[in-house]
């Protein structure tokens, strides 16, 4: 299989990863980070919906391949450096955490604490099921 001249101008970690930001097209709002590997990103842009690397699970994922909240890739850009992507995507059911939020980031410092600022939408027993932790 011949490699993609594009995946060469990624530079990956030591690890062979990279990071990757999921930002919802539309509104602009930063969902989530994950990591991508070269497999990831490759199956990211033939499939046209979001693969991550999992690295507590040592595996692919395809986001939403639990919860059913999948997201659609509209545009993927590099940054400067060459070791960031940044995924501008649609997310199905509009929950991209598994905490059943929208974002990954609902968590704001305010005055020297964390202060939840964005509610569950879905509780994350009904999107994985009872006694399921979620994490995809």
């Amino acid at each position: 299989m011949t490699v993609p001249l594009w995946i060469d101008a990624v530079q990956w970690t030591d690890d062979g990863l990279v990071p990757a930001i999921a930002q919802d097209a539309q509104t602009g709002r930063i969902l989530m980070f994950a990591w991508m590997n070269r497999v990831a990103l490759e199956q990211t842009v033939s499939t046209g919906e979001a693969v991550y690397f999992s690295r507590s699970r040592q595996r692919l994922w395809h986001k939403g391949e639990e919860s059913g909240h999948v997201q659609r890739v509209q545009e993927i850009r590099l940054d400067c450096d060459g070791d960031v992507i940044l995924l501008q995507i649609e997310q199905i059911g509009g929950i991209a955490c598994h905490t059943g939020r929208e974002s990954c980031f609902f968590r704001r410092l305010v005055d020297g604490q964390w202060q939840i600022t964005d509610p569950v939408l879905k509780s994350p027993g009904e999107i994985y099921g009872e006694g399921a932790h979620g994490h995809e």
